[in-house]
């Protein structure tokens, strides 16, 4: 493969990298890490991983740094729009010009990657991690993609570690029970590295303090060593591991937030062991000042259309929490599209007859179930059922069905991949609209 030459070139040799390539193990990043010197050395950082919540909990931790003083490197995944978005420092989104050349960088000093090309999450990770050090970043918030034990970012340094809720996905990589899949998440563990952990279900909790215990780390768990609870008057408090705050408010929608606040507020204290300056007032503007698209976003009006990136039981049980509490009585249009390889029954068993419409979607990514494929399935749940074969024609079916009942609102769920879908689309028409304006 011809080495790219230009920022643009070396933009589109990361684009040409397959999104959906997954190659578990360390040793390509490990040895492109080497070969740049050891970035990942050069700031403290903390990692996340969880199956539902970190990317939140990241999101809340990087605020409250950020008005903590520090300049901030965020590294999520995946995109909703951009791949830009991946890869944030002090808050902005690394720019293209600025991408192309980290690209161009990583592969000068790493020529490997043109003859044995890395996947797409691997050689995002690595030019993530080489431009926090360019950056000169004062720490790092790194999320994992997939796991943690052999995922890209587990060849990172961190000096606090976090895992949000456990429970089934990625089942073939990962495992088939939660002991297994907690296991592969309590791999980014470091010796020395305290461990934050949300509440959890017994078994997945058994794994992750069995690997703490077996590196000898401290961990505060929540439940037992902090908790953010709703007080009678119906405000928020924190009580942890030091830290005692009240009044708390939370920029973020739905009930299930706060239980990704509270494990954000117990790693901001634990970084604050670690040397890393934060005040618990920092911390306050973080919770209130966050953003994370694509959770409860609403993303037009007149009707409401809601994206959410629920995309597993897990995730869609939290996401009807937040509709009882956000949206009980009204009238709900579902646009729905799901990725072949999850586990949609139990989604749909749950979503579906809380809709007074459905509307089954396309993806556009290989991975995508055809609607006609569970057309059946849908229509045993919900006596409304629409397969479109576009998402522009869902979209549209669902916002008329919705002006057409009391307070009818549209909700689109059941994969990341439909939620950036939805915003590309109408953040296109609102340019349409304007140009002809």
């Amino acid at each position: 493969m011809d080495a790219p030459r230009t920022p643009e070139e070396a933009l589109r040799f990361f684009q040409a990298l397959n999104p959906s390539g997954i190659k578990l193990g360390l040793e390509r990043v490990k040895d492109a890490l080497l070969s740049l010197d050891h970035p990942e050395r050069d700031y403290p950082a903390l990692h996340v991983a969880g199956t539902n919540g970190k990317g939140s909990t990241c999101a809340f931790v990087a605020r409250a740094l950020e008005a903590a003083g520090h300049r901030v490197g965020l590294y999520t995944s995946p995109h909703l729009v951009r791949v830009n978005e991946r890869i944030r420092v002090a808050g902005e989104d690394i720019p293209d010009d600025v991408f192309g050349q980290r690209i161009l960088e990583v592969l000068e000093r790493y020529p490997s990657a043109l003859t044995d090309p890395m996947t797409y999450f691997e050689f995002g990770t690595v030019v993530a991690l080489w431009h926090f050090s360019r950056e000169r970043v004062d720490v790092a918030v790194l999320e994992t993609g997939l796991g943690g034990r052999l995922d890209a970012t587990s060849a990172a340094n961190p000096i606090v570690t976090c895992v949000t809720p456990v429970s089934f996905d990625h089942m073939e990589y990962l495992g088939h029970t939660l002991r297994e899949i907690a296991g592969e998440k309590a791999g980014i563990f470091k010796p020395g590295a305290p461990v934050v952990l949300s509440r959890q279900d017994p078994e997945a909790m058994d794994a992750l303090l069995r690997r703490a215990e077996q590196l000898a780390v401290p961990v505060h768990v929540e439940g037992r060593d902090f908790a953010l609870e709703v007080q009678q008057d119906g405000r928020l408090a924190y009580r942890g591991i030091g830290w005692s705050l009240d009044d708390l408010t939370l920029s973020l929608r739905g009930p299930y937030q706060r239980q990704n606040a509270a494990v954000a507020l117990a790693c901001l204290e634990t970084l604050q062991a670690r040397g890393v300056a934060v005040t618990p007032e920092a911390a306050r503007v973080g919770l209130a000042t966050a953003r994370w698209p694509g959770r409860l976003e609403e993303v037009a009006s007149r009707p409401s259309v809601v994206v959410d990136g629920a995309h597993n039981p897990a995730g869609v049980a939290v996401l009807l929490e937040a509709l009882d509490a956000l949206w009980a009585g009204r009238s709900l249009h579902l646009v729905f599209g799901v990725v072949a390889d999850k586990d949609r029954g139990p989604m749909m068993r749950a979503l579906f007859p809380r809709a007074t419409s459905v509307h089954l979607t396309p993806l556009d990514t290989p991975r995508s179930l055809p609607p006609e494929r569970y057309m059946d399935e849908a229509r045993a749940l919900c006596s409304r059922v629409v397969a479109h074969a576009s998402l522009e024609d869902a979209l549209a079916g669902a916002r008329v069905a919705a002006d057409g009942t009391p307070e009818g609102w549209v909700l689109c769920t059941g994969s990341l991949f439909l939620v950036g879908a939805v915003k590309r689309l109408l953040a296109g028409n609102l340019g349409a609209m304007q140009q002809r304006q």
